[in-house]
């Protein structure tokens, strides 16, 4: 019995640590969410880029997105003239799936509480599913991996 238990929360804690914890690493340009991968592919509109290895180290402009941190964040400064990428706020997603504005929206397995952060459109393709978290009907994103 003593087996069949800690197995089961071993794996609970395994599931548990995989949702939480993205391998995802994001970038924050001009106060508008994106990914490192996304800046990566557009390297042809980045002028710099800076990243800090944790929440600790964020200068004061960053600081309100320490959650996104845990594996680092990058600041991009953007080239003048590709200022205009595609953008929306979290809330504008919600609404898209039926959700309520204010409900978080999970990103990468990071729960977004402020649905008045804004993000890239590259940062949301991908899957897209509204699942029930805490009882009340959530929307989470994953990246396709193919």
């Amino acid at each position: 019995m003593k087996k069949l238990l800690y197995s089961f929360l071993i794996l609970s804690s395994a599931t548990v640590f995989a949702q939480t914890h993205s391998a995802v690493k994001f970038a924050v340009a001009n106060d508008i969410v994106g990914t490192v991968q996304m800046f990566t592919i557009r390297k042809a509109v980045v002028q710099s880029s800076v990243t800090y290895k944790n929440a600790a180290t964020l200068p004061q402009n960053l600081k309100k997105y320490s959650f996104l941190a845990q594996n680092g964040l990058a600041e991009v400064k953007i080239k003048k003239g590709y200022e205009g990428l595609d953008r929306l706020t979290l809330a504008q997603i919600n609404q898209q799936y039926n959700l309520a504005p204010e409900t978080p929206v999970f990103i990468e397995g990071i729960e977004f509480p402020d649905t008045s952060v804004k993000v890239y459109a590259d940062i949301v393709q991908g899957n897209f599913e509204v699942k029930d978290h805490n009882g009340k009907k959530t929307l989470f994103i994953t990246h396709n991996t193919q």
